[in-house]
């Protein structure tokens, strides 16, 4: 058999092929996602696999494992939703991997944030006194992580190209586990985006290396935007806890992905046919990920376990909201 676009041969590969175009069509190119089911590709090819089955899914992950016992396991992620793909599209009995295969690594708990503590922050930081670039760009930079979604490196990676003023959208590339996706953005936000870059175009010109960046001109650090997240969190008048858990920039991720679903909620939307949009739009694999995100909302938390019981009728991913 001749090689399909990305490579596969095996007795899956149309299938395969589809389903990467699938994913193309979302705006979803990850490099890694090809190369990881290309490993799958191959493993079928040799062992005759003409269906995706239990058995054929588990042998092939025990060996990556058994290759690299210590390696990071988010491909996991990958197989599950071709798994759910191929459900709707060719096969309903088609396996879907189990959540006995989980990617490991425990998560840390949320702080959750309140609507009055992220208004009061956000205000604050549109106000932020400083001699360095966060003075004109702390608003837009928590802003795309409070309305977008974004996770903490996807907003300092922001590339200047990558920010369509004219379309009001923004290009997240090469994200988590080499997956990008284009985010349509409220007027709100446009506008922010579109004062910060004049801002920082004024004082660096038009070739600066990030969208954000620092005094000196460099991509924003790892440690960086938490530390401003504090100077605001103080600026805003909102009481620092002294014990427990603390809040922290990526606590507005959390923060997006519940509200959404509790406004869903109260206004009577199909919870279960929006879980695939909010997956894209945050640039999850799958709806597993997302679950995440709201499982810590108390206002919610009746409603998770009909969610996660039903969460297999999903269909994987579609178009971003």
């Amino acid at each position: 058999m001749r090689p399909t676009e990305h490579g596969f041969v095996g007795p899956l590969a149309g299938e395969l092929e589809e389903y990467i175009r699938f994913k193309a069509s979302m705006g979803r190119h990850g490099a890694t996602r090809v190369r990881v089911l290309r490993s799958f590709d191959r493993h079928c090819l040799e062992h005759g696999a003409v269906r995706l089955e239990r058995g054929v899914v588990e042998r092939w992950i025990a060996h990556r494992i058994d290759a690299n016992p210590g390696g990071c396991r988010s491909w996991f992620s990958y197989i599950r939703d071709f798994g759910r793909w191929m459900r709707l599209a060719h096969d309903p009995d088609a396996y879907v991997l189990s959540d006995q295969w989980k990617a490991g690594s425990p998560r840390p708990t949320p702080y959750l944030l309140t609507d009055r503590e992220a208004a009061l922050f956000l205000r604050a930081a549109g106000t932020l006194e400083s001699p360095s670039p966060w003075a004109w760009q702390s608003r837009a930079f928590f802003m795309l992580m409070a309305c977008c979604g974004l996770r903490t490196r996807e907003v300092r990676r922001l590339a200047v190209g990558h920010v369509d003023h004219k379309a009001r959208s923004i290009d997240v590339v090469d994200s988590k586990a080499g997956r990008s996706r284009r985010l349509p953005v409220g007027d709100e936000v446009a506008a922010e985006l579109l004062e910060c870059d004049q801002r920082s175009r004024e004082r660096f010109g038009d070739d600066r290396p990030a969208f954000f960046v620092t005094s000196t001109g460099n991509p924003v650090s790892p440690g960086m935007p938490g530390v401003v997240f504090r100077r605001v969190w103080t600026r805003a008048g909102l009481e620092w806890p002294q014990a427990g858990k603390r809040p922290r920039p990526y606590d507005f991720r959390h923060r997006f992905a519940f509200a959404n679903i509790e406004r869903w909620t109260r206004d009577g939307v199909d919870v279960m046919a929006m879980l695939p949009y909010l997956a894209a739009y945050m640039g999850h694999a799958g709806i597993d990920s997302t679950l995440y995100y709201v499982h810590a909302s108390p206002d919610f938390m009746d409603g998770y376990a009909d969610l996660v019981a039903d969460a297999e009728r999903v269909v994987p991913e579609t178009e971003e909201p």
